[in-house]
C-alpha cells in the first residue's frame, strides 16, 4: 500500500497503537531506559502524524522516556503538550501545502504573510524550524518554479533572520508518495537555497524520499550538508521500520550525519507496522552515534 501524510489515519494500524498505549499506561512506574545520542552528536525526534491514533499527550510522554528531544510537525496548539513533558517540536507545520506551495506566484499573497506570522509564534514559544513546500508543477518549468520561490523566500528569510528561526523547505519523492511534487531532487533544492542566499533558508533532507528518487544519500549528505538543517527517516520500500527488513543503511548513514557536524535533529517519519513504540525506540537505538 502506498501510505502518505494524507492518508495516515486510515493507514495507522489502531490496534497495535491502542495496545502499546495501554501497555504504557500499565508500565508507568517502570519507564523504559532512555537512549540518548552521545556529546557532540545530533538530536533525536519522532513525526506526529506517523502515531495518528495515539494521543499527543501519550506519545509525548513514551517519546521522552524514549530519550528524544522533540516531536514534530505540530500546529501551535500542540506545541504546549509536548512541552510540557520537557519536548519540543523540532520541525513546526508552516502556511504552506504539499500540492500548492511556494512555486506559484498566486498563492503569495497568502502564504508569505502566513509563514511571517508562524516564524513568529516558532520564535516566541522557542521552536527551531518551519517547514515549506514547493508546490507541484502542474507543468510548470523547474527554473521558473525555482525563481518563483526564491522571490517568495527572499520576503521570508528577514523575519527568519531577525528571530532566528530556519525555515526549511521539504525534499519529496515524486515518483511514489507525492506525484508532480517540484522539490524532489537534492540539486534543485540546493539551487534554491543558493539563490534566497540566507542562513535561515535550507533544506529538510528525507532520506526515504531521496532514495526513492536518487539514491547515491551518504555522498549527497556529504556534500550538500551545508544546505540541510535538518532529516527525516524510513523505511525503503514500504515507509516502515528502519530496521533490517528494508534497503537502507540507517547506522551508516547516521554516521555520516554526525560526520558533518550536524548538531539539529534527525527525526522518525515511517509508519510502524509493529508495535509503535517498540519500533521508534530501535530506530533511535540505530541512528544513536
Amino acid at each position: 500500500m502506498e501510505i502518505t501524510r494524507r492518508d495516515a489515519l486510515k493507514a495507522m494500524a489502531g490496534t497495535a497503537a491502542m495496545a502499546a498505549l495501554n501497555r504504557v499506561r500499565a508500565d508507568e512506574a517502570a519507564p523504559a531506559p532512555a537512549v540518548a545520542g552521545p556529546s557532540g552528536s545530533f538530536r533525536h525526534s519522532a513525526c506526529r502524524w506517523c502515531y495518528a491514533k495515539i494521543p499527543l499527550d501519550d506519545l509525548a510522554r513514551e517519546a521522552k522516556r524514549i530519550g528524544l528531544d522533540s516531536v514534530e510537525l505540530l500546529d501551535p496548539a500542540e506545541w504546549p503538550v509536548v512541552q510540557k513533558h520537557g519536548l519540543t517540536c523540532a520541525m513546526a507545520n508552516g502556511a504552506t501545502r504539499i500540492p500548492e506551495g511556494l512555486n506559484r506566484i498566486e498563492h503569495h499573497s497568502v502564504m508569505v504573510p502566513g509563514m511571517i506570522e508562524r516564524i513568529g509564534a516558532c520564535a516566541d514559544a522557542g521552536l527551531p524550524n518551519v517547514i515549506c513546500f514547493s508546490g507541484n508543477r502542474g507543468g510548470m518549468d523547474d527554473e521558473l518554479g525555482v525563481a518563483n520561490c526564491a522571490v517568495a523566500l527572499r520576503q521570508i528569510v528577514g523575519e527568519a533572520e531577525k528571530r532566528k528561526v530556519t525555515v526549511c523547505m521539504e525534499l519529496l519523492n515524486s515518483k511514489v508518495d507525492h506525484h508532480d511534487y517540484m522539490c524532489d531532487h537534492t540539486a534543485w533544492g540546493v539551487e534554491l537555497v543558493k539563490r534566497v542566499g540566507s542562513e535561515r533558508f535550507k533544506l529538510l533532507y528525507d532520506i526515504y524520499h531521496m532514495q526513492i528518487m536518487e539514491g547515491d544519500v551518504v555522498r549527497t549528505i556529504r556534500e550538500n550538508h551545508a544546505y540541510i538543517a535538518h532529516y527525516h527517516t524510513g523505511g525503503v520500500p514500504g515507509r516502515h521500520e528502519i530496521d533490517q527488513g528494508q534497503e537502507l543503511n540507517y547506522a551508516a548513514i547516521s554516521r555520516a550525519i554526525k560526520e558533518t557536524g550536524h548538531r539539529g535533529f534527525v527525526a522518525q517519519e515511517f509508519i510502524p507496522a509493529r508495535d509503535p513504540f517498540t519500533s521508534l525506540a530501535e530506530a533511535v537505538a540505530i541512528c544513536t552515534v
